[in-house]
């Protein structure tokens, strides 16, 4: 009896920024909540009606991302949403800031991009922007090409961002590998014929993609194989 054939090597592995490139955002949230005082129920609330896949498009979420929607704009119609535990008004000014504040650069990953190019695989980013500030000097310095929704007019998980993503890369989508901590883009990317990956952790992903990279070994240099 055999087991299932391996799966073709791809040539591009495109990632995902924040909760891929950086710690889970989940993380970043619970500490702005914490700080500002929101009640989580209406910062959940929210996220649901702006953000779920039964939200109606045009949300002001899906504005901000596309770039429709300036940033001061959001911040205002965010912070009318929420509820503070002492019954204060949220300040408007600098929510999406502060609520970002709290992420940063995963080294695990970053050190997987780093063996990804020295193995020769062209590595991309493919990331929903938040008009927060991207680390651009670093993104730009290890990834090629990098694709942010609000620089491009679209977003996950359009079908159009992962083709423009592609046809920058000059692959076919079969090539592509792409990682994300969020299923509905995970699926989008599937839906055009790439492959993708549900990133939950670096070690886990790892492996993923080390069945997929001649080379690549699944654990880290120093790590128990």
């Amino acid at each position: 009896m055999t087991g299932a054939p391996p799966q073709a090597a791809v040539e591009a592995v495109a990632f995902d920024y924040g909760g891929v490139l950086t710690a889970p955002v989940r993380e970043s949230i619970a500490a702005w909540l914490k700080a500002d005082g929101i009640e989580p129920e209406s910062f959940s609330r929210t996220l649901k009606a702006w953000l779920s896949r039964s939200a109606p498009t045009g949300t002001p979420i899906h504005r901000l991302e596309t770039g429709e929607l300036p940033v001061a704009e959001f911040d205002t119609l965010l912070a009318a949403q929420l509820t503070t535990v002492d019954g204060r008004p949220v300040d408007p000014v600098g929510v999406l800031s502060r609520l970002l504040a709290g992420m940063r650069p995963d080294p695990a990953m970053f050190a997987l991009v780093e063996e990804l190019r020295a193995l020769g695989v062209r590595v991309a980013l493919l990331s929903n922007s938040w008009g927060n500030t991207y680390p651009r000097e670093r993104l730009d310095t290890l990834l090629d090409p990098v694709v942010i929704s609000g620089e491009v007019g679209l977003r996950k998980p359009q079908a159009e961002i992962y083709e423009l993503t592609r046809a920058r890369l000059g692959l076919d989508a079969d090539r592509v590998l792409f990682l994300d901590d969020a299923e509905p883009n995970v699926l989008g990317a599937r839906a055009v014929g790439m492959r993708a990956h549900l990133h939950i952790d670096a070690l886990t992903t790892r492996a993923a993609i080390a069945a997929l990279v001649p080379g690549l070994r699944p654990t880290p240099n120093g790590a128990p194989a």
